[in-house]
This record gives structure tokens, C-alpha cells and sequence, in this order.
């Protein structure tokens, strides 16, 4: 349902909401999947998520727990032998020395963006990110009644997608806050090298200015590395930067909504408090499960990557074989971020095509306004189902 059709319901109720929160445009990736849920021989790949369940392993780890009656309030922070985990985890990716006390498990990423930016932002604040970009990382500065200022990416399909670092620094003014990076970026596929990462911390801790990095996809990298480039090696106890991370892509564990901020101990303490006025804490029975992905799931990690780059390559391979298709080259995430020449009106596209041949994508409009004439297909599915929905988008572009 459109905020206008709330809003017809009583104006009255609905003027009393704030106006910032009114004037969001409501997900047109949730827009499309809501057309498409429900219906039959529908090939959905407009969600950022796998098509297979959580591994078996993890899954036992919380019925285990719920066995056990693990079914109480936990700490704000996040139970400690989670804490620890997590600590363990990146200091054996990044040869880091963070504690337990550098972590402050959450109730997914987006809480951990939510949680993140009401400690740093409030209202006349400025916030300065990249575009496209996914949409909640614009609206939740809004909602905090700060500015947003996108730096757009620049894509072409011999390079990829690139951004200049000198104009993210332009766009910071005195207002400026926060610096917002997510990388590898979701819908492009983005990565900050780790040579810009170090000028943009030096930048940074000259003027001020928090770093917040959104890491999600930090382990989904297709150019033979293990992880991406992170600021987790840049983080100081007097640094301002704080990452975020989440067990829902490399785990496959989307509905769970688990997890953590990164930041200096001076920072977590903070944090803290603000998880009690949230979410209280993440359940107990559900942090066991983190404690055993990060444990024993490595092995899951490296197969899901691979198996994500199989289709990765079917996915380039037919729509680079489609004469209307222009795909900037990507190295991470699991998305295909690609144009369509004619195609403008990419949400009414979207819902043409899944109400014609039942393949579910998401707009790029969603995006924000650098992804205008964009479309999102999510390939962390099988094969199969890449070759089913491309099928379905060449008979819908031979007709229109």
C-alpha cells in the first residue's frame, strides 16, 4: 500500500506523523516483491538474500538452545562468549587486536546502521555517502533529521564501477558528521581499494569526521581474495570509525537478524545504551547460532562463494549476450547492476516483466537517482534459476 493510500484514510492521523518520516518514499523493491509474492512459477531475485536455507549445523546450534530454555533477556551488548567470538573471527582475517569490548552484537545490520548513527547524528547534522546505494542508508539519517549528500559512482563496462575520492571529500562540509561508505556496495558491487580507505581515514580524522562503514558483503569477493578491503585494520582507540557487519549473507542467515558493530571501546559503551532503548538485546538461542557459524562455517562461507561465482558467470554471460544490455564489471556482493537501452521507468519495467514472465527484479530507482535506468538481479541462487529468469527477460525484451 502507497503512503498515499494511508493517507487517504484520515489526514488527519496522517499529518500527524512527522513530516520527514511522510515524505520517504516507501521500498519499490518491496513494491515489486509484494506483486510477485504469492504467485505461481515466479523466479525472485529482488531481495538481497540466498535461495537455500541456513546450513543444518547452524540451525541446531538455536534449536539446541531453545531445547535448553535459552529463551531470557540477554546483555545489551551481545552475550560475551559471542563477543569473544567475534573478536577472534577478525583479528584471524585482519591481523587485528580488537577485544570483546571493540563489539556490540546487534539485532541484524540494520540495527547496527540504526543504532551507529544515533550515537554520531542528530538533527542539522550532515551525512555524506555514495550513490547508488541502498535505500535504507539514506533514509535513516533522514529520519534522525539530518542532511544527505550522495557522491554518485561512476560506472562504464570496461572498468566497472569508480569513485573519486576527492569529490567524496568535497562533498563534506562543516555540518559534516559522518562519512558513509558501503563496501563492497550494494547494488553495484563496489569496493574501496585499501589505498583510498587510508586517505579517506586521514581525511577524516583531520576534519573530525566519523567513518561508518557498512561491511555486510565483505566476504562475498570474486578476484581470488578471502575478504574484502576493510576499515577494521584502520580502527584506533582514538579513531572515529565504526564498521558494521551481519551474519545474513555469508551465513545465509537473513531472517535470523544477527549483527555486530565494530568501534573503539570508548564507543561501545555508548552503544550499548542505545541497544537498551532499541532492541533491549538479540535472543539468546539466536547469538548461539553466531557463535557456531563463526566456529564451523567456514567451510560454508568458501562453498556458498563459489557457488555464487558459478552463477555469477552464468548471470554475465547471458545478459552481456543480450544486444540491449549494458553490465559494468563488478568484484563483490552477489548482485548484477545493469541497464537496459529504452528502458527509463525501470519500477514500471520491473513489474511488467514479473506480471509477464515471472522474473522478480528490483528497480534501480530504488537506488536512489544514480540508479535511474538500473536494474538489480540478486544471483545468489542456482543456476538453474539464473538460466530460467533470463530466459523469461529475452522473450519480455523480444517483445518490447
Amino acid at each position: 500500500m502507497s503512503t498515499a493510500d494511508f493517507a487517504a484514510r484520515s489526514p488527519f492521523v496522517h499529518e500527524g506523523i512527522r513530516k520527514v518520516v511522510r515524505d520517504i518514499t516507501p521500498s519499490q523493491i518491496r513494491e515489486v516483491a509484494h506483486l510477485g509474492m504469492g504467485r505461481d512459477n515466479v523466479v525472485p531475485l529482488w531481495f538481497g538474500e540466498p535461495d537455500q536455507p541456513t546450513p543444518e549445523f547452524i540451525r541446531k546450534a538455536a534449536m539446541d538452545a531453545l531445547a535448553a530454555g535459552d529463551t531470557f533477556y540477554q546483555p545489551n551488548a551481545g552475550i560475551a562468549p559471542l563477543r569473544e567470538a567475534l573478536a577472534g573471527y577478525m583479528n584471524g582475517l585482519y591481523g587485528t587486536g580488537l577485544a570483546p569490548d571493540n563489539v556490540i552484537v546487534t539485532v541484524s545490520g540494520l540495527n547496527a546502521i540504526m543504532v551507529t548513527l544515533q550515537s554520531v547524528l542528530g538533527a542539522g547534522d550532515h551525512l555524506v555517502t555514495t550513490s547508488p546505494i541502498w535505500p535504507n542508508i539514506v533514509a535513516i539519517p533522514q529520519v534522525l533529521g539530518a542532511s544527505v549528500s550522495t557522491v554518485p559512482l561512476q560506472a562504464d563496462t570496461s572498468g566497472g564501477w569508480q569513485l573519486d575520492v576527492q569529490s567524496l571529500f568535497d562533498a563534506c562540509t562543516r555540518a559534516t558528521k559522518v562519512i558513509l561508505l558501503n563496501t563492497p556496495n550494494n547494488p553495484t558491487g563496489w569496493m574501496m581499494p585499501a589505498e583510498d580507505q587510508a586517505k579517506l581515514v586521514e581525511f577524516a580524522h583531520a576534519r573530525g569526521i566519523w567513518i561508518v562503514a557498512d561491511e555486510v558483503y565483505a566476504r562475498l569477493v570474486y578476484n581470488g581474495q578471502n575478504f574484502a578491503p576493510s576499515f577494521v585494520p584502520f580502527m584506533r582507540e582514538d579513531s572515529r570509525i565504526m564498521v558494521i557487519n551481519s551474519f545474513s549473507k555469508a551465513w545465509a542467515m537473513t531472517g535470523w537478524r544477527l549483527g555486530w558493530i565494530t568501534a573503539p571501546a570508548a564507543a561501545t559503551g555508548e552503544l550499548e545504551k542505545l541497544m537498551e532503548f532499541n532492541v533491549s538485546c538479540p535472543a539468546g538461542f539466536v547469538q548461539q547460532a553466531g557463535i557456531v557459524a563463526l566456529r564451523d562455517g567456514e567451510e560454508f562461507v568458501a562453498s556458498s562463494r563459489d557457488r555464487y561465482a558459478r552463477s555469477r558467470k552464468v548471470l554475465v554471460e547471458r545478459l552481456s549476450a543480450m544486444p540491449r544490455v549494458m553490465l559494468p564489471e563488478a568484484e563483490a556482493a552477489f548482485y548484477a547492476f545493469f541497464r537496459i537501452d529504452g528502458v527509463s521507468d525501470t519500477l514500471g519495467f520491473a513489474k511488467q516483466l514479473l506480471l509477464s514472465e515471472g522474473v522478480g527484479l528490483a528497480p534501480g530507482e530504488a537506488f536512489g537517482p544514480e540508479g535511474a535506468g538500473f536494474i538489480r538481479a540478486c544471483y545468489a541462487v542456482s543456476e538453474d534459476r539464473i538460466h530460467q529468469a533470463m530466459d523469461g527477460l529475452e522473450r519480455f525484451l523480444a517483445k518490447n
